[in-house]
């Protein structure tokens, strides 16, 4: 993680939901994570063994006993901005930790605006026991702020264990482990409707090239091509990042991200435009630019998926499984396939990888402890059966992935270590990477409106950046 420049407004965050067996994410360099992370782990000499007594369950996967206390009588409450599926198969890791610990936990969904919920929750004195934060940008805020309490040592163990550094290090800040990423993202990735690809004769493209022919091709067999859920303007942050990091580089990715070059460089200019071969095509997206302001993430997936199917193929990272799953006839791996972000120009195809980092805002046995159970291979195996979900826990035996899609691209993201590139505008102060309705989200939606004012959207943006930033 780079360290925030500048002031950043607390209150000011949204969230986000938190190829085919191809997936190639150790395609960027090595030294990704010292770019990113600005921190490594260990926890605060501080932190005390907790007095209460314990209880052993059996660590399915791991060989070792999971120890965790009796928490009887206590009440915790979680919050994420998780919803739908995500949120039902998240209720059972819970529901476990209740059976094994006694405790009584509830859940809280925060809603897109995530820091100003769970900023406005801390400074009334009730903050929920603990958090998963959409944003590493908004860990850092909370940790200045002395809202976030290190890992214990149980819970460090259990990340020392079975995190690689580079994840360690996301979770970490200034020298103290606050973190686990428990619950991540690949975010290069297209699914499509493999029967609109038959019906088209269309096949998986490699390049962005390839990609707007396959566009294409589809087109004129009748379907529309390209689903974008517009009216969430994470999902176009998410777009632009791939194609930003296979043009312009990982070097130029990791400037950009901290804001030591400006929106107004040439390599933005650049990705726009290229951006702009989709966005300004109206027969490559299903409802034109107006239709894809008005879909939000969910319906540009079901919409993909139905029968017969409002468009062929939806970009967004591998929890889209889970809404495939959840809310059509569509089984993944035979009606839904997908593969990798095509590469750009001469660029490697993009790994851009994203998460939700679970924090302590309160003292006590009961937040570490869940912190613990989530860290473990336990609460990892649960959570990876309900699908749409995919983790770093490099201990998780594969074969708690529900279907060989879902097992490859953790096989993949297990093996690629540390090399792959964070999502950029989680790394940005919330007010320009996070919020609904204002900074990069806002900028986004009006460049699919109007895609050829390439150098208006450039200015936006770095308008909304330097303020964000303070530089």
């Amino acid at each position: 993680m780079h360290r925030l420049k500048g002031k950043t407004q607390i209150g000011e965050s949204g969230g986000r939901l938190g190829r085919t067996t191809r997936i190639a994410l150790a395609v960027v360099s090595a030294s990704a994570l010292a770019l990113t992370a600005a921190a490594c782990g260990g926890s605060d000499d501080g932190d005390k063994k907790s007095d209460a007594p314990t209880t052993t369950a059996s660590a399915t996967g791991s060989g070792d006993a999971l120890q965790l206390p009796d928490l009887h009588g206590q009440k915790l409450e979680v919050a994420a901005v998780w919803t739908g599926p995500e949120q039902k198969n998240f209720q059972k890791v819970l529901d476990e930790f209740d059976k094994r610990t006694g405790a009584k936990t509830t859940f809280v969904p925060t809603g897109d605006s995530q820091s100003t919920f769970l900023g406005t929750k801390i400074q009334g004195g009730a903050p929920p026991d603990v958090a998963f934060l959409a944003q590493n940008g908004v860990m850092h805020q909370f940790a200045d702020k002395g809202w976030l309490k290190p890992l214990g040592p149980e819970a460090q163990a259990q990340l020392t264990k079975n995190f690689s550094p580079g994840w360690q290090k996301l979770g970490a800040w200034k020298d103290k482990q606050y973190g686990i990423y428990a619950k991540v993202s690949n975010k290069s990735m297209v699914w499509y409707n493999a029967a609109a690809f038959d019906n088209a004769g269309a096949t998986e493209p490699k390049t962005w090239a390839d990609f707007l022919k396959t566009a294409e091709t589809v087109f004129e067999s009748g379907t529309p091509p390209v689903s974008i859920g517009g009216a969430d303007g994470w999902t176009l942050t998410d777009w632009f990042e791939n194609i930003y990091l296979s043009q312009a580089g990982p070097e130029k990715y990791d400037q950009l991200a901290a804001h030591s070059i400006k929106w107004t460089d040439p390599s933005v200019k650049a990705a726009l435009t290229t951006l702009g071969q989709l966005f300004g095509n109206k027969d490559l997206i299903a409802g034109g630019s107006k239709g894809a302001l008005g879909t939000d993430f969910p319906k540009s997936v079901t919409q993909t998926f139905g029968n017969p199917p409002a468009a062929a193929m939806v970009y967004e990272a591998d929890f889209v499984s889970a809404f495939i799953s959840a809310n059509t006839k569509a089984k993944v791996g035979t009606d839904a396939k997908e593969f990798a972000f095509p590469a750009v120009g001469t660029g490697k195809a993009p790994v851009v990888s994203g998460g939700d980092v679970a924090v302590a805002l309160k003292d006590g046995p009961g937040a570490q402890a869940l912190l613990t159970f989530i860290g473990s291979t336990d609460a990892a195996k649960i959570w990876a059966q309900g699908g749409g979900y995919l983790s770093p826990n490099k201990s998780l035996d594969m074969s708690a992935y529900p279907d060989d899609v879902q097992r490859n691209i953790a096989k993949s993201l297990i093996a690629a270590g540390d090399d792959f590139r964070f999502d950029m505008s989680d790394q940005a102060p919330a007010a320009f990477g996070g919020t609904k309705g204002e900074g990069e989200w806002k900028d986004l939606q009006d460049f699919l409106a109007k895609p050829n004012d390439v150098a208006g959207a450039q200015a936006k943006l770095e308008a909304d950046a330097a303020k964000a930033y303070g530089s």
